[in-house]
């Protein structure tokens, strides 16, 4: 009988002090894990927020900020892959103008808005194809790769518009079925663009955690040398990520047309930056082999609601720049921070 009484007492102790220890194991490996600098900064910065634009939970404005950071979020999900196989684009804006162009010029044309879409889809494919290749096969740093093919691929989109503005005619029945792709709501209330940023970040999601090829992009990225001697074919999983990115990057070009009814040659300019800054904040290691799209997500959400806040707060557009490139290098500082401390401590 004795003994039965201990052993009660013994389990309502262990019940007593399971939850606690359990909390604790759980806000340390929060606070270990990858992403929790940059997801420290975004809590932070939604805090301060909630003080300087009151308007800032509302869940419309919510949905607004989803909706504006779409088209960047959509191509951050490639350009994860890319950068984690150590590797870089700065071609993705040029694509965007150039698939939008290519598209717009289709519905003018009278062609059928899937028509049209395809033909934006297909040119970004071979647009990441081409700096995939050059990168791969000529051996050629991916960096100037890109860099010309930024330059070569705005002109062919300057020569294709000659200039001029291409304006969709909003009564013509392709552009209004198009329309429905950035203009449109699900079930009402979500915007289109924002429903298909979330299914693009599930895309790639499982793509990079869960399948063979990601396996691969992380190893590719940790050692080319070492991704070789085991038997992963390096050139197919760097030229599969470009054309990832560049495939995104004319679907986000295609949603901005389809939103706006409007694109020009110069459209989408700089967006490179906007896009690896959301990459890099979200902890993926710019040099390779680390990064997740989790931590994209909230690098893009980061960004999002940093504009959203200074718009609301009625800030000068100057200023606007000005602190989102101070925020930057902030949520980066933080996260490098937080990165040597779990070094420190070790696995």
């Amino acid at each position: 009988m004795k003994d039965t009484g201990s052993k009660a007492m013994t389990a309502r102790q262990s019940h007593r002090t399971f939850p606690p220890e359990t909390l604790r194991s759980s806000l340390s490996h929060l606070l270990m894990a990858r992403e929790s600098g940059v997801l420290t900064a975004l809590a932070m910065l939604v805090f301060a927020g909630s003080f300087v634009a009151p308007g800032l939970w509302a869940p419309q404005n919510m949905l607004n900020v989803g909706q504006q950071v779409a088209q960047i979020g959509i191509m951050a999900v490639g350009m994860t892959f890319v950068i984690i196989t150590a590797q870089i684009d700065l071609s993705v804006g040029s694509i965007y103008a150039l698939a939008a162009v290519v598209t717009g010029l289709l519905l003018t044309q009278g062609s059928p808005a899937w028509v049209a879409c395809l033909g934006g889809l297909a040119v970004g494919f071979c647009a990441g194809l081409v700096n995939g290749l050059t990168t791969v096969y000529l051996h050629i740093p991916s960096f100037i790769v890109t860099l010309g093919t930024l330059s070569a691929f705005r002109g062919l989109t300057l020569l294709l518009t000659n200039g001029s503005p291409i304006s969709l005619d909003a009564n013509q029945a392709n552009v209004q079925t198009f329309s429905l792709l950035g203009q449109g709501l699900l079930f009402s209330v979500v915007p289109m663009e924002f429903a298909f940023l979330i299914l693009t970040f599930i895309f790639g999601y499982v793509l990079l955690a869960w399948t063979k090829y990601g396996f691969y992009v992380y190893a590719v990225g940790g050692s080319a040398e070492a991704a070789r001697l085991c038997g992963i074919n390096v050139a197919r999983v760097r030229l599969t990520s470009f054309v990832i990115l560049g495939t995104l990057s004319a679907f986000s070009g295609i949603l901005g047309l389809s939103f706006l009814n409007y694109v020009q040659g110069v459209t989408g300019q700089g967006l490179e930056l906007v896009v690896i800054s959301a990459v890099i904040i979200g902890g993926t290691a710019l040099f390779g082999g680390s990064g997740t799209m989790l931590g994209t997500l909230i690098g893009v959400a980061l960004i999002g609601v940093l504009q959203n806040i200074l718009v609301l707060s009625g800030l000068s557009s100057f200023w606007q720049i000005l602190v989102v490139g101070v925020v930057v290098i902030l949520a980066v500082a933080l996260d490098s921070y937080l990165r040597r401390r779990r070094k420190m401590k070790g696995p």
